[in-house]
């Protein structure tokens, strides 16, 4: 640390505000906000600094800026502009340059309805924008079944109207316009149903079910009843929408709502927008994790970005977790029950189903990413000093002690390296003792890979609780690998994780990708394992009846299982058979013990 950083250090104030982290060549490394500054920046020099990625950023830092501001949401609000304008490379940024559609009302005389890409400021007014472009098509389609609107670009100004300069289109013949062009519409009745329309798009269904029943009332008034159902239809319509949309109690109006997910290397994040009970705007996004961030900080700059991305100024957040962030005029809330904790809920759901969609597409397009992100998840989940590349996995196979393996299956980068497999048969234990079997096996195996200089692996799974743990951890002693060696049981009844020396387990969620791995290397070591115990079994029970041949001893046995792989086969071969592959003294000898008669 050079000797002007070390001064800027230790005068730095305790006020809210941004500071910037520059290299040597005066790239811009870092911004952050904070709400004490001097807290916040001498905490990245703490030693005890958790995180390799954010020890490289501070090694890096060769000058700091600082600005002071009046509170942490002004602070948060400088730095989202900072991180835009600039973009330094260790700051989260939502990296999404689409451009999302937006429903406009034309500022213009019998205004048009439509969707479009493009904000011009000359009076219109934009709805959105929509992060997905069919629920703004439903929504468009849903209001021309309502309402008959203009869709030409005519100016239809009073004085072009009053002039006759227009005639009415085919758009009018088939009944989807009502001919404003040759005022048969007038300015009035059109601009009731913009109002009404207008309410639709923020979620408000009152103003066009009035403006639709009232109409309906009239045409049955004057026996127009075809009229009056056609109109009961649209009211049926519209209700069908609201019932689809309406998702909460429709006394929850103009309510933002965050709610959030994040493994290792990313958090991901769904946004509601709540009119009237109704979801009228979802997005969702990913945001890659640079340094260490928390799920605290994550959220904060998530919201400040999409509210404005959405031009929202609701006065209330309902968010899934408290935030020290205080925003002014605006009510930060974490329902506990209820409508509201319900919609947070919907909102979480949102962002975890995107985050296993996205996940898939890692998987399948960067395999490399995706492995890497698990290691990095199951390194933090089960407390290990390094990622484990290198899985060892043990379980033990008998019935009541009788021709008893242990199985060990290594896996590598989270796959089978099944060349790598190995079946130990106990030669100490005498008996069905799991526990024995297990302190032998695991003395074996790794006394061996240390003489032969062999790579050890950084985790050991043991199939079972406390009582095979212990014994695994015995023989590491032994060996002077404990400590040096993650080792962990699995307990199958509720998948619950052991660590030694540790009496409380570890429960993974049931979706957890750490949980699926772990569970693959146990049943992959039991499949191995009863597979090897079978073939182990109904060898001995072959050798057992071919023992009884009288002279035949193992090694006779065993070229006859080679060459002819079974007792049935070995009963049904003729004299000539059994003399070519024994000899003629012991294939007759074979043969009449099968062929008494």
């Amino acid at each position: 640390m050079n000797a002007d950083l070390e001064l800027q250090l230790k005068t730095l104030p305790s006020d809210p505000g941004v500071y910037r982290y520059y290299d040597k060549k005066g790239n811009l490394l870092y911004v952050g906000k904070a709400k004490n500054l001097k807290k916040r920046v001498l905490s990245y020099f703490n030693k005890n600094q958790p995180g390799y990625r954010t020890k490289i950023m501070v090694a890096k830092i060769f000058r700091l800026e600082t600005t002071v501001v009046n509170s942490e949401y002004d602070a948060l609000l400088l730095e989202n502009n900072l991180i835009k304008e600039h973009q330094p490379f260790y700051n989260v940024m939502l990296k999404d340059d689409k451009t999302y559609p937006w429903i406009c009302i034309k500022n213009e005389d019998f205004p048009r309805v439509f969707l479009t890409r493009t904000k011009i400021k000359d009076g219109s007014e934009y709805f959105g924008p929509y992060a997905k472009v069919r629920p703004a098509k439903v929504l468009l389609d849903t209001i021309k079944h309502l309402y008959k609107i203009r869709t030409c670009n005519l100016n239809l100004s009073p004085k072009k109207i009053a002039e006759g300069k227009y005639r009415v289109c085919l758009e009018y013949h088939i009944k989807n316009c009502e001919g404003p062009c040759e005022m048969l519409e007038l300015k009035e009745s059109y601009d009731r149903k913009i109002d009404a329309i207008r309410g639709i798009i923020k979620g408000d269904f009152r103003t066009a079910k009035e403006y639709l029943t009232n109409q309906m009332i009239a045409f049955a008034k004057n026996l127009e009843f075809e009229n009056a159902q056609t109109i009961k239809e649209k009211i049926d319509l519209l209700e069908d929408f609201q019932h689809k949309h309406t998702v909460v109690n429709p006394n929850i109006d103009d309510v933002d709502v965050f709610g959030m997910t994040s493994d290792e290397t990313a958090a991901y994040i769904n946004y509601f927008k709540i009119q009237n009970g109704n979801i009228i705007q979802s997005f969702t996004t990913e945001i890659k994790k640079i340094l260490e961030e928390s799920d605290e900080d994550m959220l904060e700059e998530a919201m400040i970005e999409i509210r404005q991305k959405f031009n929202s100024d609701s006065k209330e957040i309902l968010i899934p977790f408290h935030l020290t962030l205080e925003i002014p005029n605006v009510k930060l809330i974490v329902p506990k029950v209820g409508d509201k904790k319900r919609i947070v809920e919907l909102s979480e759901k949102n962002a975890k189903e995107y985050r296993v969609e996205k996940l898939k597409q890692v998987q399948i397009v960067d395999p490399e990413r995706h492995t890497n992100r698990i290691m990095a998840e199951m390194q933090k989940l089960l407390r290990m000093p390094v990622e484990p590349r290198h899985i060892e996995g043990f379980d033990n196979s008998n019935i009541q002690g009788t021709n008893p393996v242990s199985a060990c299956v290594v896996f590598k980068d989270g796959k089978p390296s099944k060349a790598d497999y190995r079946i130990f048969h106990p030669k100490t234990v005498v008996g069905p003792d799991d526990y024995k079997t297990m302190e032998e096996v695991i003395y074996r195996r790794y006394k061996r890979l240390l003489e032969e200089a062999e790579p050890l692996p950084q985790l050991i799974l043991i199939d079972g609780g406390k009582g095979q743990l212990s014994s695994a951890v015995k023989s590491l002693k032994l060996l002077g690998l404990y400590g040096k060696i993650t080792i962990i049981g699995i307990a199958k009844r509720l998948e619950e994780i052991y660590f030694p020396e540790d009496s409380i387990p570890l429960y993974l969620d049931k979706k957890s990708e750490t949980l699926k791995i772990l569970q693959r290397v146990r049943d992959e070591s039991h499949r191995f394992g009863v597979k090897h115990h079978r073939t182990r079994r109904k060898n001995s029970t072959i050798k057992s009846e071919l023992d009884e041949i009288p002279g035949v001893g193992e090694k006779t046995i065993e070229m006859l299982l080679q060459k002819l792989k079974s007792v049935k086969r070995i009963k049904e071969s003729n004299l000539e058979t059994l003399e070519e592959i024994l000899g003629k003294s012991k294939g007759k000898v074979v043969w009449e013990y099968f062929n008494p008669n």
